[in-house]
């Protein structure tokens, strides 16, 4: 049977004040550590998943925000292409109409002078003519 002699209880005295004073010196600031490290640990992660949301949504903006300014983009760059076809076609026009004077006047120098070339040379078919004339005559 076990016996109870002083021994026993000098142990246990020793092992609950030993017991106690652990508990205040290393337990308790043991466990203290532990909850600030768990504490952290959750903030961190409830940190991380916070940015990972705020990321999400700026992805989604950015997203959003490229599409918009593709779509604008794509807007002006149709309005400016119209405007350069719309150029296009005024300058081709106002060639045509200048090409067309030009022309025209060129016509008009011809015309001026073959009525010059034709006059020059009814003077000088009279002329001929009369020298014609004279010399068959004279023979």
């Amino acid at each position: 049977m076990l016996e109870l002699n002083y021994w026993f209880f000098v142990l246990l005295v020793n092992f609950l004040v030993l017991l106690f004073i652990l508990n205040i010196i290393l337990f308790k600031p043991l466990l203290k550590v532990f909850k600030e490290r768990e504490d952290t640990v959750k903030g961190s992660l409830d940190s991380a998943r916070q940015m990972t949301v705020k990321k999400e949504t700026a992805i989604e903006d950015m997203k959003r925000d490229f599409a918009s300014a593709g779509l604008k983009a794509r807007a002006i760059f149709e309005e400016l292409r119209a405007q350069g076809l719309e150029r296009q076609k005024e300058a081709v026009l106002k060639a045509g109409q200048e090409g067309a004077g030009l022309t025209e006047e060129a016509r008009q120098t011809l015309r001026q002078e073959a009525e010059k070339a034709r006059k020059a040379l009814r003077a000088d078919v009279e002329r001929f003519s009369d020298e014609i004339v004279r010399k068959l005559v004279k023979v």
